[in-house]
């Protein structure tokens, strides 16, 4: 982390999981655990259904409220999808973008991931654009050439003002809801990778403000020691973003000298 340049963030990913009802003994729980000085920007990613619960049960512990898809379309006959507007229209300031499940399970390309993240931008909503590699790529040595492609190609047509606004994850595939997780060094070498793509086509201050998180099974054990890295900037929790303590735990690792 680097706090004197960029935000901390901690966002959860709810996945298709929990109900709306259950969100307000979950924020509970959650606020009886979190620490009384918060050093991180919290966010927990809902499905679109339930944002406007949790807008309700997270004011008091100030958790934001995002979603994990968004349309491409402003508007019109697209059943079952939801726009920009309609996300912004019930309170969401973040969403999740181009999510490794989203990719495998329906398709979804990286030209697809930056219609989306402009839609958000438009809306005043931040997107947080997913990337990783699979372990194929990885053990391939092409980690690095795919990741930069990824993030080139969701930036593509955003400027330098948009991207203030803009939060990358970097999520190895391989290591999402496996239990296996990138060693410190692998994250911090990727992230660092990503800054440099981000520098390269913005130049040096643009970069240094953008938030990097790690997202490949981050959990209650391992956060401190990711969260150490420079160039890991918070992350994108998945099973453990379900659990009340483990949550607030992973917020409390952010506190860390840094």
């Amino acid at each position: 982390m680097n706090r004197k340049y960029r935000k901390t963030v901690i966002a959860g990913n709810w996945k298709m999981n929990q109900l709306a009802s259950t969100i307000k003994p979950f924020m509970e729980e959650l606020k009886a655990n979190l620490p009384k000085n918060k050093t991180c920007d919290i966010v927990l990613c809902t499905p679109a259904v339930m944002v406007p619960a949790m807008i309700k049960a997270g004011k008091d512990c100030k958790v934001a409220a995002g979603a994990q898809d968004v349309s491409k379309y402003e508007k019109g006959a697209y059943t079952g999808e939801v726009s920009a507007d309609q996300l912004a229209d019930i309170g969401a300031k973040y969403c999740i973008v181009g999510h490794s499940e989203r990719r495998q399970y329906h398709g979804e390309d990286d030209m697809l991931v930056n219609a989306k993240a402009k839609a958000l931008l438009a809306k005043g909503i931040t997107p947080i654009i997913c990337v990783g590699e699979s372990l194929e790529q990885r053990e391939m040595d092409l980690t690095m050439e795919y990741v930069a492609y990824q993030v080139k190609a969701a930036l593509s047509g955003i400027d330098a003002a948009q991207l203030r606004h803009c939060i990358i994850a970097y999520e190895p595939i391989w290591a999402i809801g496996t239990g296996k997780t990138a060693t410190a060094e692998q994250a911090q070498e990727v992230c660092e990778g990503i800054r440099a793509v981000i520098r390269k086509i913005y130049g040096a201050r643009p970069a240094r403000a953008v938030s990097i998180l790690y997202g490949g099974s981050m959990n209650a054990k391992n956060a401190a020691e990711l969260l150490a890295q420079p160039d890991i900037d918070g992350g994108l929790i998945g099973g453990a973003s379900l659990k009340p303590v483990d949550f607030a735990t992973i917020v409390a690792a952010t506190a860390q000298e840094a």
